[in-house]
């Protein structure tokens, strides 16, 4: 029997997994009710239980979260070995302000007419839970859940060598 899995409030060790990964892949519900999967830049987490995206106001993304809101975010770092799973609720808007102090020049390759561009939307999730899985790819921790499944011949689990949690946001 496994060791229940780790259950925390504390949002910022999630968001702190994906600070650097910033490329998320945004799932939605299509008209025909199969999942779509796109990737999206995450703009720089903020502390909030939010993450913020900008897009172009006709793309498919916007119908389907008018349509349904719920929404998930993978994560993933694979040499670092870090994986993370974020749900929540999405919602699609435009907010100048908002607009200006996301903006960088990048993301002209998007918006060619800047951050004036009446077609950029920001695309908020807000977070109703997560999961991370962060796995030490060291020599050292390899090793160790090697020598452990040699002496007690049994398989190392991942709470062995891996640190995992629930992140519960309400």
């Amino acid at each position: 029997m496994s060791k229940p899995t780790n259950v925390t409030h504390d949002l910022s060790i999630l968001l702190d997994k994906i600070k650097e990964v910033r490329i998320a892949m945004l799932t939605t519900q299509d008209n025909d009710g199969s999942l779509r999967s796109r990737p999206m830049y995450t703009q720089k987490p903020d502390g909030s239980s939010a993450l913020v995206f900008l897009t172009d106001k006709d793309s498919a993304k916007v119908y389907e979260v008018k349509k349904d809101s719920h929404v998930n975010l993978s994560y993933g770092q694979p040499d670092d070995n870090i994986y993370v799973s974020v749900s929540g609720r999405a919602n699609a808007y435009r907010d100048q302000a908002e607009i200006n102090k996301l903006w960088s020049e990048p993301m002209r390759a998007w918006f060619p007419k800047g951050k004036e561009d009446e077609s950029i939307y920001i695309l908020k999730v807000e977070i109703d839970k997560g999961e991370y899985w962060d796995t030490p790819s060291s020599l050292i921790t390899q090793a160790y859940a090697y020598v452990r499944a040699l002496a007690t011949g049994e398989r190392s689990t991942s709470d062995d060598v891996n640190e995992h949690a629930k992140v519960e946001v309400k």
